[in-house]
């Protein structure tokens, strides 16, 4: 096993592995299975997110499964959290997106930036730093709309703080404008344009002759 290495002491391995702190090494065995199935990247077509969430659970197992590097981590984690976690509650400065309304397998840019938060987790991607940018892309709707969750928590204190976005599914047939045209509808064209015009023109003209003939007639009626 590798030796602990005390500049990496700060990440809480646990939470990596969804495992308690008093967890069995076969807990922790069987939550490394699960979790390395899941998020290996070749099972997610290389995705950077996958990759570097696969790494960190390598990191906490090869840790949390060897006692000597365990015992080492546990002491320098706790002594760690009393010193540097902050006690006041956590806030999202910022949650952001570069837009909402989008097309299936466009590209989307997240920015976000928390304070007071020694964990930030994005749903439905997973774990994230307290700052950062993701881009994405959004392969499923449901009801076209798509929801991203921000939760920045403060396991000290026990306080967390949520935001989220929620995206609209878009189609090909949007216009520069954003408007969305189904059904029947659709953009006025120049020839549309030019056709009312016409049918205008032919109203008022047969009106015209309308009218004309009725004041023919009356002039007609007055003389006799």
């Amino acid at each position: 096993m590798p030796c602990f290495n005390p500049l990496i002491f700060l990440k809480d391995y646990y939470y990596f592995l969804g495992v308690k702190k008093d967890a069995s090494l076969e807990d922790i065995k069987k939550a490394y299975r699960k979790l390395s199935l899941k998020y290996h990247p070749d099972k997610n077509d290389n995705d950077e997110f996958f990759e570097q969430r696969f790494l960190e659970i390598q990191e906490a197992y090869n840790i949390l499964i060897d006692e000597e590097n365990r015992k080492i981590y546990n002491q320098n984690f706790g002594i760690s959290q009393r010193s540097s976690r902050s006690h006041f509650p956590p806030k999202i400065k910022t949650f952001t997106a570069n837009k909402i309304r989008v097309k299936k397998g466009e590209e989307i840019i997240l920015n976000w930036q928390t304070n007071d938060a020694d964990v930030v987790k994005i749903l439905p991607f997973g774990l994230e730093k307290s700052y950062g940018e993701r881009i994405f892309r959004i392969t499923e709707f449901k009801d076209g709309r798509f929801h991203v969750v921000l939760q920045a928590m403060n396991t000290l204190i026990h306080k967390t703080a949520v935001q989220g976005i929620t995206f609209t599914e878009i189609f090909e047939s949007e216009t520069t404008t954003g408007k969305v045209f189904s059904g029947q509808e659709k953009p006025d064209t120049p020839a549309d344009k030019s056709f009312l015009n016409l049918k205008k023109i032919t109203i008022i003209f047969i009106l015209a002759f309308a009218i004309a003939v009725f004041l023919e007639r009356c002039f007609r009626n007055h003389s006799i």
